[in-house]
């Protein structure tokens, strides 16, 4: 696969898309989908590689080395060898043939599922992230009630796009100028299949995997004694709504899949901000922010209480619209909504809550079992996009009168141990959204435009500032991840890139303890050999030759048949490695104004960031706040210092 097509690829989420198609009935439409489709349908069969062992256990060991000193880094590596010539290769030489056994998927996507669905942590700030929507670019109308109206109208276009195979395929144009133009359409409708994805290389044009959209409406997570499942009923027309605490439920498409004329909606929805006007005695939504084992048990219970019917509106609902009763001050305030709410007005199994505020902010969050955030952002651009240029109603729509077939509001029945773990569940809750942080940060002296005429990866600077910023603080290197997509493949999930090495480490010492020691050029040299050593850990793991996804189908392999552990797994730097202190993800899109996530350990931090044109921006979460608060400093402190390197300055 050509370079170029990763070389402005962003690590996680990537969104070079044509509009959907919100009128299907339109022959010109009709045609662009058709050609689309048969291109995508021609080469998108590129398979996920397991990556040589060899080549996995090479790049382990480079991850290990800035991390560990001479004696442990010899241990490692003789574990590493051992595993490469023993164990290791009969697991390898096994999961490449059940891979090529298994041409439907990719060799990561069931352990990857597993790992999810295993877990025994709440979903709530240890998987679920969110993706905060900027204002409608009209004041007027962000008004709660419009706002939802418009963005519910325009998510269930999205959802018929989707169903009758008229959404566009996802497809990375390297160039998209020269995608739209009528050569481009021509040349790739006269390609014979056995040349399509040679014509695909030379236009640099590559289809990404759709699987993961099938889970984004009508779905949800279903608490499980030990593994959770995943349902999805795609005959589902109701729409779930909530709103202080209570849920209510009605249809927004009829059996022909026609949407509910937008005035309705938007009285459906005034009524239930009425209706809802008190918080119930006991919020059965606490639950999903239990762990799993309690919340399977609760669940059973609730189940045999009678509320069977209750919870498979819940579950088959196209998605959730959360309506709060809050207005935000500001940012940090937007991440605490979006990321965990107060508990009582969020189903969090949901495959995605659309979460509008009083003041129209909106945002969704979204389970993170089923996919990736590829489909995701994709519907949030999309719905964004749609809403605000073809809204439904109009500041001063007037609401159709309610007919007989109002929204329904769902009781349920209650005992008395499960109030007992209704109440338990929300003191488990509040006491930790007490523990967590959210800290914004800017940086406004340099952004992309300053960084790529300096001939930096943007991305490479940005992670190289964490490292040192990371030394600064702690006097060491310290485990990092940044998330990349593995979309590009059939069932593609995602690849770690390590940003921390003996580069980042050598470049982090050079700043922050030999100043004086070296000149500027030598400082600029640093990071340079920094930027380029980062691209190239970006391609690998984008083409998915990176050795965490691999490494862990091996130990899931072992694990699944119950061998022994190997060594490998056991040993302290590995589990050292895999506690990852600093968690990383970027994403970009005119539609999105922050996004974030939870911290995944206990003494590490969530870093949702961006390198805008012109600023640097990051949004961060952790559950030490004066550490959170002494790491930002120390940021502002070493992109100061790369500036200086940069144009010039010696640092003092």
């Amino acid at each position: 696969m050509s370079p170029l097509f990763f070389q402005f690829l962003s690590p996680l989420f990537y969104f070079s898309f044509p509009d959907f198609l919100y009128f299907p009935n339109s022959p010109s439409n009709k045609y662009i989908f058709n050609l689309f489709n048969r291109f995508v349908l021609k080469f998108c069969t590129s398979r996920l590689p397991v990556p040589k062992l060899e080549d996995t256990v090479k790049r382990y060991l480079a991850a290990q080395k800035p991390l560990l000193d001479d004696d442990q880094y010899r241990n490692t590596e003789r574990i590493a060898r051992e595993f490469e010539k023993g164990v290791g290769r009969k697991l390898h030489r096994d999961l490449v043939e059940f891979d090529k056994k298994n041409k439907h998927t990719s060799y990561i996507s069931d352990p990857w599922f597993d790992m999810y669905l295993c877990a025994r942590d709440p979903v709530v700030l240890n998987f679920n992230p969110f993706i905060s929507l900027n204002p409608d670019p009209k004041e007027a109308y962000n008004s709660q009630v419009v706002r939802a109206t418009n963005l519910v109208v325009s998510s269930i276009k999205f959802l018929n796009s989707l169903n009758n195979e008229f959404l566009r395929p996802d497809i990375y144009y390297v160039n998209p100028k020269w995608s739209q133009s009528r050569l481009f359409k021509k040349f790739i409708s006269l390609l014979p299949t056995s040349v399509s994805w040679y014509g695909a290389y030379m236009v640099n044009a590559y289809p990404l995997d759709m699987s993961q959209y099938k889970r984004l409406f009508n779905s949800s997570r279903i608490p499980k004694l030990n593994k959770d499942e995943l349902f999805t009923n795609e005959w589902g027309r109701h729409l779930l709504v909530m709103r202080n605490g209570h849920f209510y439920v009605f249809d927004v498409l009829d059996p022909g899949g026609n949407i509910l004329h937008p005035s309705e909606i938007q009285a459906q929805l005034i009524y239930i901000l009425q209706d809802a006007d008190r918080l119930p005695e006991f919020s059965l939504c606490y639950l999903t922010t239990e762990d799993r084992n309690t919340w399977a048990a609760v669940r059973q219970q609730l189940l045999e209480a009678g509320n069977e019917d209750n919870l498979q509106k819940i579950d088959s609902a196209v998605f959730c619209l959360c309506l709060d009763n809050i207005s935000l001050k500001n940012d940090t305030e937007l991440s605490h909504c979006m990321l965990h709410g107060r508990g009582f007005n969020r189903w969090f199994d949901k495959s995605f809550s659309l979460i509008i505020t009083s003041d129209g902010t909106a945002g969704v969050n979204f389970e993170h079992s089923w996919g990736d955030g590829v489909a995701v952002l994709r519907f949030v651009n999309e719905v964004y996009r749609n809403s605000t240029r073809h809204p439904a109603i109009v500041p001063h729509s007037s609401p159709a009168a309610l007919s007989a077939t109002k929204c329904e509001r769902l009781e349920f029945k209650l005992n008395d141990s499960i109030q007992s773990a209704i109440n338990a569940a929300r003191m488990k809750f509040e006491e930790t959204n007490e523990k967590i942080s959210v800290r914004m940060f800017e940086f406004r002296k340099f952004g992309k435009e300053f960084l790529v005429k300096q001939k930096l990866s943007p991305d490479a600077v940005f992670q190289l500032a964490c490292q040192m910023t990371a030394y600064r603080q702690f006097g060491k290197i310290i485990s990092s991840y940044e998330a990349c997509s593995t979309a590009a493949f059939k069932h593609g999930r995602t690849e770690t890139i390590r940003p921390t090495s003996i580069l980042t480490k050598q470049c982090s010492r050079a700043f922050v303890e030999e100043r004086s020691k070296h000149s500027v050029a030598e400082l600029r040299n640093m990071i340079d050999e920094c930027s380029k050593y980062h691209r190239r850990l970006q391609l690998e793991a984008a083409l998915g030759k990176g050795f965490d996804r691999h490494l862990f189908a091996l130990k899931h392999l072992s694990v699944s048949r119950g061998d022994p552990m190997p060594e490998l797994f056991l040993d302290s730097a590995y589990q050292k490695l895999n506690h990852i202190i600093l968690s990383t993800s970027t994403l970009h899109s005119p539609a999105v104004h922050l996004g974030g996530f939870g911290p995944v350990v206990p003494d590490g931090f969530g870093i949702g960031y961006n390198v805008f044109d012109t600023w640097v921006g990051c949004n961060t979460t952790g559950y030490l706040n004066r550490e959170l608060q002494e790491f930002l400093r120390c940021l502002e402190y070493s992109l100061t210092d790369i500036l200086d390197v940069l144009e010039g300055r010696p640092l003092v």
